[in-house]
């Protein structure tokens, strides 16, 4: 079977003896992610797979949905190795739609609702998908208007999916019904059929990176490699049948499928979804019994809620900023674990392990989730080690972080060092604390924001202002925030004197079609940019500075 994006000089795979290897010791397997489910499901049928408000999926259920969706796509005439843009929201009908995708071989591509044109379209020229996946009813824009102007736009002719309601358009399809009434065990073997033409290294997924330059690189997620990723996740949290992770970031995102759906689902345990809702982040734990949860900045102050006391929570995992020492204190009163995740949609992610003392859980970010994961702390730009305790580059190799970008060759010059290793951009340190050998977070390299989780590449949004015609010149850097950990701050200098305020740079952005969540929350014009007088080079350093004494622009 060939694949229609699977093509030697875009996608980057690992070598054979890499392969073998992995397979040798038990991290790779042969089944494809959409076979894993099956097996699971065999094992665990009448589990819950998924709770999500009044509705529960057991593990029977959601795969018996899936293989009726899938054959109902693949009835529709996508063929195995097409490219799918998402964007949908945290519901059942998502869930079912991610199985789906991947039993009918066809690739979701996890974008954001609210990603707009700016990124949409940058993001389909690079994957050309056959078809776009939106919800049918967003409070704040009309994803299915979007997606057919996305497509007659590009002058291609794709299929717009529709989940979570009526199309409301005689040219859209809806999937949540698609497959409905196809028996099923004849759709059982059209999935069968399907997966039997994939392999361990067949595209499975398109993540997407934070970038570095321009919109975000796209990520190529291989079958066996993403499995072994969510896998290696739950053998480090001891998952297994009878938990349930409470998980409200948005799922069809790197950490949504490997912290929230397929870790625990790779074990038999339960996704108990919610919405990026901090106001209902206690009932989400507390009244669906919940033994874990991953918080992010937006939802750290769960953990000092006393509704907590009694609950069946029994470990929480941060993520997105460093922990206040209260947050854990107070878990730790509780008699519920606590601990650090720091991962990325390229591959390498570390978690603090059950067994580390408080200290270190509070102070680090553990050490990498698979035995076979490989470490290199450099000296950056270079690839001389530093020495342990010092802050380094954080670089990367093992058996699920990537080779290489999606059709991206000269960067993946830079990205990778000589023998493979795949550089991060972020910097940490190697260290003994309370004990114990683990890694730290010192930084970043590249320049990103991360607000609330998300990341915002300075280098793009600094395009975009500078294509604003009062602005000469542009530098966006991050102002700490107490609840989405940072925001993002435009220090401008204007042309000829000229005015400019943040409204101003907001309608720039919306006619430039850009997600709002990339937009400046504080503008600060300047007569000149401080410099680094060695180098001409903007001082940054002096902006964060001064972005530090500011807060959010009033609306």
């Amino acid at each position: 079977m060939t694949l229609a994006p699977d093509t030697p000089e875009k996608l980057v795979r690992y070598s054979a003896e890499e392969e073998a290897r992995y397979v040798r010791d038990g991290l790779w397997e042969p089944a494809t992610i959409a076979e894993h489910l099956h097996t699971v499901a065999q094992e665990h049928g009448d589990r819950d797979a998924l709770v999500c408000g009044d509705v529960r999926l057991t593990f029977a259920e959601l795969d018996r949905i899936s293989d009726q969706r899938a054959a109902g796509l693949h009835r529709l005439g996508l063929r195995p190795g097409g490219a799918v843009l998402l964007q949908v929201h945290n519901t059942v009908n998502t869930v079912i739609a991610w199985y789906a995708l991947l039993k009918a071989g066809l690739v979701p591509v996890c974008t954001l609702p609210l990603h707009r044109g700016h990124e949409i379209g940058q993001i389909a020229r690079q994957t050309h998908p056959v078809a776009h996946l939106v919800a049918a009813r967003d409070p704040r824009f009309d994803l299915v208007g979007f997606a057919f102007d996305q497509a007659e736009a590009a002058g291609v002719d794709r299929t717009v999916l529709v989940s979570d309601g009526p199309a409301g358009d005689p040219r859209a399809v809806e999937l949540d019904r698609l497959g409905d009434d196809i028996d099923a065990a004849e759709a059982r073997g059209v999935v069968e059929d399907i997966q039997a033409g994939l392999g361990m290294q067949s595209l499975a997924v398109f993540q997407l990176s934070g970038g570095t330059t321009g919109v975000p690189k796209v990520i190529p997620c291989l079958q066996a490699p993403y499995w072994h990723y969510g896998a290696s996740l739950a053998r480090a949290m001891c998952w297994g049948p009878g938990d349930r992770m409470a998980f409200l970031m948005p799922l069809v995102h790197n950490a949504g499928i490997i912290i929230g759906l397929q870790g625990p689902h790779s074990v038999g345990a339960t996704l108990v979804l919610g919405t990026p809702d901090a106001a209902a982040a206690l009932e989400l734990v507390v009244g669906n019994a919940a033994t874990d949860v991953l918080l992010g900045p937006f939802v750290f102050d769960l953990a000092l809620d006393p509704g907590l006391a009694g609950s069946s929570l029994r470990r929480v995992l941060f993520s997105g900023k460093k922990v206040p020492g209260r947050h854990m204190a107070a878990l730790a009163e509780r008699g519920i674990w606590s601990g650090q995740i720091f991962g990325m949609s390229e591959g390498l992610c570390l978690t603090t392990p059950l067994d580390f003392p408080l200290e270190a859980r509070a102070t680090s970010v553990g050490v990498p989730i698979s035995a076979a994961d490989e470490i290199r702390l450099y000296e950056p730009g270079t690839e001389e080690e530093v020495a342990p305790g010092e802050v380094g580059e954080l670089c990367a190799r093992g058996p699920y972080t990537l080779h290489g970008y999606y059709d991206a060759a000269e960067h993946n010059r830079r990205a990778f060092t000589a023998d493979g290793f795949y550089r991060t951009g972020d910097l940490m340190a190697e260290r003994t604390i309370a004990g114990v050998r683990c890694y730290t977070v010192e930084g970043r390299i590249k320049n990103m924001i991360s607000r609330g989780g998300e990341k915002i590449n300075t280098e793009e949004v600094e395009l975009l202002l500078g294509s604003h015609d009062a602005i000469a010149e542009a530098a966006l850097v991050a102002m700490p925030d107490t609840r989405l950990g940072e925001r993002a701050c435009a220090f401008v200098v204007t042309r000829n004197g000229l005015e400019i305020d943040l409204a101003e740079v907001r309608a720039h952005f919306e006619r430039l079609e850009v997600a709002k969540y990339k937009w400046p929350e504080r503008i600060v014009v300047l007569p000149e940019m401080p410099r680094v007088s060695e180098v001409g080079k903007i001082d940054r350093r002096r902006l964060r500075e001064i972005a530090e004494t500011l807060g959010v622009e009033p609306r």
